[in-house]
């Protein structure tokens, strides 16, 4: 008889059944996609990645002279170097705080970053959406400067990336650099669009291409000599689990990035080119 029960009542939750799995697998389907990127930056600019919540990072950044600086400073390696330590923490998994110290300048940099869109992987939300900011300040002597809000800078990005496949990752993001103080008939704020793009010719080693184009409008449509000259990178990223090891040549000597945006007078294709890497190292509590 209970057989007969059973019988009756199949018909009826078969349906419950293969709607329940039809749900888990659209479930499975949907869930975020990876990150498009393995470290926090590329090169001279964020990236999407923003660690699990309760993570410790630690950043490394080192940028040598330019190797037409001199004729005996060994490609830019002797010459004067720009060097910034950084902490970043991920106090949610979507966002992170964090500081850092450049020696040039004595800059220190106060930023965050907020994860707002992931991309799934059905493509059905097929890019990632973050913003990054900062709020810089030139801690030189004070003789430097007619108020203290002249040592004031502030920096906002939009990064939208994705991944496309397992070994390629694309990212644009616009942004607006503001400085307080800046020389006579430059504009106060810079807009400006970075273009990354990452390659994994290993399961451990990627190519990095970074470009950076600032859109300088003057009213009177003469150039000044204090225009901003485009940033392009390129190099080699190492990663593990925990760590990644960035080498590459930049035409960029600053490493906060409205410094970069806003004062870069070296060309990469004239020549002027630096040596420079980036480490960072995960600590999870």
């Amino acid at each position: 008889m209970k057989r007969f029960y059973l019988l009756l009542l199949l018909p009826l939750l078969l349906p419950c059944i293969a709607s329940a799995q039809e749900t888990d697998t659209t479930a499975v389907v949907d869930k975020p996609q990876r990150a498009a990127f393995e470290s926090s930056f590329i090169i001279d600019n964020p990236t999407d990645l923003l660690p699990i919540r309760n993570t410790l990072e630690v950043t490394i950044g080192h940028r040598f002279g330019t190797i037409n600086g001199g004729t005996n400073d060994l490609v830019g390696i002797w010459a004067p170097s720009n060097i910034r330590l950084g902490l970043n923490y991920s106090i949610l998994d979507f966002v992170t705080v964090g500081y850092g110290t450049t020696k040039f300048d004595r800059l220190q940099d106060f930023n965050w970053k907020v994860g707002l869109v992931k991309q799934t992987r059905s493509d059905r939300i097929p890019v990632n959406v973050s913003y990054y900011g900062n709020f810089t300040i030139d801690a030189r002597s004070k003789e430097n400067f007619a108020l203290d809000q002249h040592r004031y800078s502030f920096y906002h990005q939009l990064i939208i990336s994705r991944r496309f496949n397992q070994n390629f990752s694309l990212q644009l993001a616009p942004s607006i650099s503001h400085y307080n103080a800046v020389p006579e008939r430059m504009r106060n704020d810079v807009i400006a669009l970075s273009a990354g793009a990452r390659y994994k010719i290993s399961p451990q080693t990627a190519i990095l291409v970074d470009y950076t184009h600032p859109f300088i409008h003057h009213l009177d449509k003469e150039e000044l000599a204090t225009d901003p000259e485009p940033g392009f990178s390129a190099g080699v990223e190492f990663r593990t689990s925990a760590h990644a090891f960035q080498i590459f040549l930049s035409s960029y000597n600053g490493i906060v990035p409205q410094k970069n945006v806003m004062f870069n007078q070296n060309n990469f294709f004239d020549g002027d080119i630096l040596i420079g890497f980036t480490i960072t190292r995960l600590y999870n509590f």
